[in-house]
């Protein structure tokens, strides 16, 4: 599913509990327009909406454990 506002795919649900290194990987390799940055959960961010920009968050293992979404 696209976004009407961003280019490409803009959510990734089957990456939900992979390897957020992997999971960045294949983000980026899906949707070229946009740049993977894997966090560790509860890691500060800005609220601003990017199109360019899928944040992958991740536990204390690295597992993914949100749906990694364009913004």
């Amino acid at each position: 599913m696209a976004s009407t506002e961003c280019e490409g795919k803009d959510a990734w649900p089957e990456l939900v509990g992979s390897n957020g290194d992997a999971a960045a990987l294949k983000i980026e390799s899906e949707n070229p327009a946009v740049d993977a940055v894997v966090l560790r959960e509860g890691t500060i961010v800005t609220t601003d909406f990017r199109c360019d920009r899928v944040r992958v968050w991740v536990d204390g293992d690295r597992l993914v454990t949100q749906v990694p979404r364009i913004g």
